[in-house]
């Protein structure tokens, strides 16, 4: 059954995206008008001149087309920043002692993350975990002859999932003279992300972070470079005008190279954007 009511949201959803202008307006002054008969509340005043042939066009379309309680066509991240997020961090199955290393100062960067440690539990069994536990997103960390080289983000629980490969990973106990990690909730800078893709992937990385305090000295960069997004995680302090940078780690290259309507698990999702082999070669298109 909770496969089914997934499986019905996540449709529900993609309709509401691929509605636009008109369309889209009627499409949720239908669900309010829906949503009020249902709950008994009053309708809105602005509703009333056309309620009957609202109503008309409600009752001529499948019901398992219609959205419940969703006011926003992009609605994946209408939420966040209401509350903090509830991030899961885990490793690829067997993982090497760097790996291991790894997400746990991955999870140390994510202010309130949780590693857990993969065993046996299969993809379908973390994200059943991951909604049952309220988790926001959750990240699995690739590797391969033990070096990390990929990162999944998906976000619950309907999606999007965002397949990052990654180079040049220097772990913290492999940066000279790094200072400790402070437990103060960082401020974020985004460089270079000026496409549409480029807004999409800035908020898949932005909302795994809860708002900072004006008075944090944590700095998390993700810098985009040629489609390279560098991530590197620092302190700050001002010395008259001057501000002096001092890097904690971890440091690593990202590069996106699918990005999917739907959590990890749904074999079924569309692919939104796919890195394809003629791309490498387009020096002068970027997708961010």
């Amino acid at each position: 059954m909770a496969e089914r009511r997934l499986a019905r949201l996540r449709r529900e959803y993609i309709y509401r995206r691929s509605l636009k202008g008109k369309q889209a307006e009627l499409y949720e002054k239908q669900r309010i008008l829906k949503k009020c008969l249902q709950e008994g509340k009053p309708i809105p005043g602005n509703l009333k001149a056309e309620i009957v042939k609202l109503k008309e066009s409600l009752d001529t379309q499948d019901a398992a087309s219609e959205a419940k309680g969703v006011s926003d066509l992009d609605n994946e991240y209408a939420n966040s920043g209401v509350e903090d997020p509830k991030v899961m961090v885990t490793t690829s199955y067997v993982p090497s002692q760097k790996l291991l290393q790894f997400a746990k100062e991955l999870s140390d960067v994510i202010p309130d993350a949780t590693r857990m440690n993969r065993g046996q539990h299969s993809i379908r069994q973390l994200t059943e975990s991951c909604r049952n536990h309220n988790v926001t997103d959750l990240i699995i960390i690739h590797e391969s002859k033990g070096i990390p080289d990929g990162m999944i983000v998906s976000h619950m629980p309907l999606g999007p999932t965002a397949y990052f490969g990654l180079v040049n990973v220097v772990t913290r106990h492999e940066i000279e003279d790094a200072v400790p990690m402070s437990l103060q909730k960082p401020h974020l800078i985004f460089h270079g992300f000026s496409t549409k893709l480029g807004e999409r992937v800035t908020n898949i990385l932005k909302f795994l972070f809860p708002a900072c305090k004006d008075d944090s000295k944590r700095v998390v960069t993700f810098a985009n470079e040629n489609d390279f997004i560098s991530f590197r995680h620092h302190t700050f302090k001002k010395n008259g005008n001057q501000v002096e940078l001092t890097e904690i780690g971890p440091r690593f290259e990202m590069k996106l190279y699918q990005l999917r309507l739907g959590t990890i698990e749904m074999k079924e999702a569309e692919n939104e954007w796919v890195l394809r082999p003629y791309m490498n070669t387009a020096y002068k298109r970027k997708a961010l």
